[in-house]
């Protein structure tokens, strides 16, 4: 019945629309734009609100949509999507381009992202769900979950005969460290000691989670634990706990206890057969700068033809823009969606607050373009602004967020109770898509009406 009724719907709204059009008077823009918001309820089910009645201006708005536009017609992107939402009601979901420029596919709302380090606050979320649970604590060394770390040292520079110098952990890095990114680990992807070591190790490239531990474990911290920061593996080894802990694999937990209770239908580690048409394309940029396909087929994991025998808790998953909206959704609500709770409320306070010590807030690290400084930290598997005039940002205070490798990006705004979700494909190397930032100041730009409700 349920269906009917949509179906009616929306021919009654395709009718409506019609007959408007048949009328004198409408411009040819007019037709277009009318023509397009007929489609929208077929399009998605996801309903959407008028931005003045969550305190944002349509006007103001259009600064947004022409900033993501404006990437599109320099060909800098092929598509992309974006979800603005306040007080739980999405006021702004657009799609702009194409998922594919050679075949000049249409990007959708069904269109499937690879969301990199994205996943890393998925992760998170599995790893408070275990918090809760009690199967660990902040303080708890990480060699407690994971005894092949019970022996490791801390890269202490070079002797006189040229050799590296290895020294004890003044005290073994803890699982908040580990999920705050001081715990010493790092990417292997610079050009210091430590990262020749990750290269020749590889642990990224491992069969499975067991072998990836059993060669980090191989592996010095690149600093003594909480005394820097370093973006990590880190996220991958809370994958490798998560199913120690659970005994579940890490696909199988995340479905069960985060994706299933969401509605995220199609978030995962693969994507599969049936839904390969709708997985966009992922560009960079050629010496001429002009958007090239990464990979044309890759093999596995890099073409997420099937589940993955190495899911990655730090970069893995992939998912549509109203999949991941659902997760920061449920964020920004304190841990529920649609009456259905994934974590309390004090626990996503614990998970998002900063657990960096101000000596760390000095500007001196970071990736990117996120730069531990003062008023910007990091929580657990999530950047966060505990301080936004410091931080020189518009966000409300206590602001969390992360984007991914191909350029997608989210934020949840508990002061202005605003999420953001941008879903993009295009590799920049190591740093992250100028629209990040640039689209915080279009979105406060536009919300006129700004505050929580009470």
């Amino acid at each position: 019945m349920k269906n009917d009724w949509m179906r009616l719907r929306s021919c009654a709204i395709a009718g409506m629309v019609a007959t408007a059009l048949a009328a004198p008077g409408f411009s040819a823009a007019a037709q277009k734009k009318m023509k397009a918001e007929a489609k929208a309820p077929a399009e998605g089910m996801m309903a959407v609100v008028s931005p003045e009645s969550e305190g944002f201006s349509s006007e103001r708005l259009e600064n947004l949509h022409q900033l993501i536009q404006g990437e599109i017609d320099q060909k800098q992107l092929a598509g992309a999507i974006t979800i603005l939402a306040r007080h739980g009601h999405v006021v702004d979901y657009r799609t702009y381009g194409v998922k594919d420029l050679a075949t000049g596919a249409p990007m959708t709302r069904d269109t499937i992202f690879r969301d990199y380090s994205m996943t890393k606050p998925v992760t998170g979320v599995a790893m408070m769900i275990l918090y809760e649970e009690g199967k660990w604590l902040p303080w708890d060394p990480i060699a407690k979950y994971v005894p092949e770390f019970k022996d490791l040292k801390v890269f202490d520079g070079f002797n006189a005969d040229g050799r590296m110098v290895l020294a004890d952990p003044a005290h073994p890095p803890t699982m908040a460290e580990l999920m705050s990114h001081s715990a010493g680990f790092s990417y292997g992807s610079g050009h210091g000691p430590v990262d020749a070591l990750y290269q020749e190790v590889k642990p990224m490239q491992s069969a499975n989670l067991q072998e990836f531990v059993d060669r980090m474990a191989k592996l010095p911290l690149n600093y003594q634990p909480g005394k820097e920061w370093m973006y990590s593996a880190s996220m991958d080894i809370e994958g490798y706990i998560v199913e120690k802990l659970s005994g579940q694999t890490l696909p199988d937990f995340m479905r069960e206890h985060i994706f299933d209770p969401l509605g995220m239908k199609d978030a995962g580690f693969f994507v599969p057969a049936e839904k390969r048409a709708r997985f966009a394309t992922n560009y960079r940029a050629d010496a001429d700068e002009h958007l090239t396909p990464t990979q044309a087929g890759g093999g596995s994991p890099m073409d997420y033809a099937m589940q993955p025998t190495m899911p990655s808790g730090g970069g893995g998953l992939v998912s549509t823009a109203e999949d991941y909206y659902r997760f920061a959704q449920m964020l920004a609500n304190g841990g529920e969606l649609d009456g259905k709770r994934v974590l309390a409320p004090a626990t996503v306070r614990l998970m998002t607050s900063n657990h960096l010590p101000m000596e760390l807030l000095t500007g001196q690290f970071g990736i990117g373009q996120h730069v531990m400084r003062p008023g910007f930290g990091y929580g657990f598997n999530c950047a966060v602004i505990f301080d936004p005039p410091a931080a020189g940002l518009p966000d409300g205070k206590g602001t969390f967020f992360w984007d991914g490798a191909a350029g997608t990006w989210f934020w949840v705004d508990p002061t202005n109770d605003v999420v953001f979700v941008g879903m993009i494909q295009r590799m920049q190397g190591h740093d992250n898509h100028t629209l990040l930032y640039k689209s915080h100041a279009a979105v406060y730009g536009a919300l006129v009406n700004p505050g929580n409700r009470d």
